[in-house]
């Protein structure tokens, strides 16, 4: 069956390869892995799940004049790399589209960063007091929602229109021709000095359409994808819908996790009070869907439960991408932090893996919920268990040790359902490695010198 399933998906593996879209956000991703793998290490440091720890780093006051404490020095790291990963992800998107494009790659990510901010809305939603009552005020700044998770989406979309827009300018000649005898970078400057204002011009032009209409690009890709989301409630269709889009959300690489908890998780927040209340006083009924059924048994290392995916990758794959990457991503994972496989594999707009990065999660909510409605695992307490307890721990916490088995056994159906999907992404990653090292022997081969058939006739 494995096999059976390896020769299904290696040629859409094959297509993945030679597509230039996405290979080139296959590629730009890969400028967050190393920033995102260093902010998940500073990450796991600031919300390790021992409360001891994090109520000592909320007690330490480092800085006296602003009464900021050691626990938002240590988060600073991963603000630094998760909360503006968007603006990394343009350019490297960018980057590479222009080099599959044909043109000039450093200008074409530089046009494209301007475009996405171009669309973005300079206003940040406040509150302030006046006359003793809290009141909504608007005022001018970049929100950090728009630069992290939250913009990727529409920056996908500014990174290729951009580079198709400046390609199609520059394949029309409408560049400014410098004499000979200019350096290079000044008559690279130049050339790009047209493309640049016609990508300017059509994105200022978008956005101002936008503004008299009274939106704005960033606002209706955020509340269309909002939408779906409005009548979500208490049931087990609910949590399953509720994933499926959240998981859509993280393939088009938006944080589905703050859309779908934006509507969510007040629902779940409420469902987990009600359960202290029943396990504490007896007051009202107990409810299988809540915060805690969510964090701890929906998904395992984070959104497409991809601890299961980074065993797999463990046990079958052989290229040294995938190699490397499980390894560094495997302690974040542990914890339940998964930014570098969902954008270091990628798993963002890969449909290669698009089907167990969406199955997986359902499987275990559903299953989930029907242990515990038969009986045969406790309903979560509602006891706060940090998201960053690794699972099984967080099982038996949360129910007994009959929960802390059933998370061992998603892990493992997770593992085998991830294995041939990873298997065939795995195949292509090495037919790609051993056509470099071909690649980079034929110029060797072509670079050496013979000594023995050195002539000295000539001289």
């Amino acid at each position: 069956m494995m096999e059976r399933l390896e020769k299904l998906l290696l040629p859409l593996a094959e297509a993945i390869g030679k597509n230039k879209y996405l290979v080139a956000l296959r590629d730009g991703f890969l400028v967050l892995t190393p920033l995102l793998i260093a902010g998940s290490i500073f990450l796991l440091i600031a919300n390790f799940p021992i409360p001891a720890w994090t109520d000592w780093l909320a007690s330490v006051v480092v800085n006296q004049n602003t009464g900021e404490t050691l626990e938002a020095f240590v988060s600073k790291p991963s603000s630094a790399t998760f909360s503006i990963m968007a603006i990394f992800a343009v350019i490297g998107i960018a980057y590479s589209f222009a080099r599959e494009m044909k043109t000039d790659k450093i200008f074409a990510a530089a046009t494209a960063i301007m475009s996405w901010f171009l669309l973005m809305p300079y206003w940040v939603n406040g509150s302030t007091l006046i006359n003793g009552e809290k009141t909504a005020v608007t005022l001018p700044g970049i929100s950090t929602g728009w630069i992290g998770a939250k913009g990727i989406f529409i920056g996908i979309i500014c990174a290729f229109a951009s580079v198709h827009i400046y390609k199609w300018v520059e394949d029309r000649g409408w560049t400014i021709k410098m004499p000979p005898g200019v350096p290079p970078t000044v008559v690279k400057s130049f050339s790009a000095l047209i493309p640049a204002c016609v990508v300017m011009t059509v994105f200022f032009g978008i956005n101002l359409i936008l503004g008299l209409l009274q939106t704005d690009a960033f606002t209706i890709v955020y509340k269309f994808l909002q939408t779906p989301l409005l009548n979500l409630g208490d049931t087990l269709g609910a949590m399953v819908i509720a994933y499926i889009f959240l998981h859509l959300f993280w393939f088009f690489g938006v944080n589905g996790g703050s859309v779908v908890g934006a509507v969510f998780n007040p629902i779940l927040q409420t469902l987990s009070a009600e359960n202290v209340a029943f396990f504490t006083n007896g007051v009202g009924s107990p409810h299988i869907i809540c915060q805690q059924f969510q964090d701890l048994f929906a998904t395992f290392g984070g959104c497409g439960s991809t601890l299961s995916l980074i065993i797999a990758m463990f046990m079958v794959c052989k290229s040294q991408r995938i190699k490397k990457l499980s390894k560094l991503a495997l302690v974040p994972g542990i914890f339940g932090i998964n930014e570098p496989i969902v954008f270091g594999l990628p798993l963002v707009l890969n449909p290669a893996m698009l089907i167990p990065f969406m199955l997986v999660p359902t499987l275990n909510i559903v299953i989930s919920y029907a242990c515990m409605a038969v009986g045969l695992v406790p309903v979560c307490s509602g006891i706060n268990i940090p998201w960053t307890t690794p699972a099984i721990i967080s099982g038996f916490l949360a129910t007994n040790w009959v929960g802390a088995l059933l998370q061992a056994l998603l892990l493992v159906m997770g593992v085998f359902i991830y294995m041939p999907f990873i298997k065939a992404m795995d195949d292509e990653y090495l037919k790609e490695e051993k056509e470099n090292v071909s690649k980079m022997d034929e110029v060797d081969e072509a670079d050496a010198i013979d000594l023995d058939n050195l002539s000295f006739d000539d001289l």
